[in-house]
């Protein structure tokens, strides 16, 4: 695992030409939900693409990250299913996941002994540089390490998600 700071994070960004984010629950949580909208505002108005992967089962229920989202006035454009943007993740620069675990652990994919296993996922882990929001190493719902906090193209950034956002935001914007 490699850790990453505030500023480490606005750096990897800053060269990216293309962003995907991914919100889970503890975007939800930390009600992020605008922080992330005024960070991809930011990275938009350098040219840089930004999206969102919504996986059919983030958050407490189905369609609650559409709906937080709605609420901060993202693009419903930009909001792709695990079907129409799971291809995208191995040509995209940064995948930004934002309070976001099970929905993302490559052990669904690739381990057989894993109880994950079969359970489609996100592919965070095929992006150039995976940034990922954490409040602590805390497992998601299913209890279990998350194999993509151990990939050498993974770094943690540690923190409350609003918070982090906003100082990623202000690192970009200077």
């Amino acid at each position: 695992m490699r850790e990453a700071s505030v500023g480490d994070a606005a750096l990897l960004l800053s060269g990216a030409t293309s962003v995907i984010v991914v919100p889970g629950y503890g975007m939800a949580v930390a009600q992020a939900q605008h922080a992330v909208r005024e960070l991809a505002e930011i990275l938009e108005k350098s040219g840089t693409s930004v999206k969102y992967a919504i996986h059919p089962v983030a958050g407490r229920m189905p369609g609650h990250m559409n709906v937080l989202l709605a609420e901060a006035n993202i693009p419903y454009e930009q909001l792709k299913e695990l079907e129409e943007i799971n291809d995208e993740f191995s040509e995209t620069d940064v995948c930004l996941v934002v309070g976001a675990n099970d929905v993302v652990n490559p052990a669904a994919k690739d381990n057989p002994s894993s109880p994950i296993y079969g359970m489609p996922v996100l592919n965070a882990d095929l992006a150039r540089t995976c940034i990922v929001l954490k409040r602590s190493m805390n497992p998601g719902f299913a209890g279990i390490e998350n194999e993509l906090f151990t990939k050498e193209n993974t770094v943690l950034v540690f923190g409350d998600a609003k918070d982090t956002l906003t100082k990623m935001a202000e690192a970009l914007a200077a």
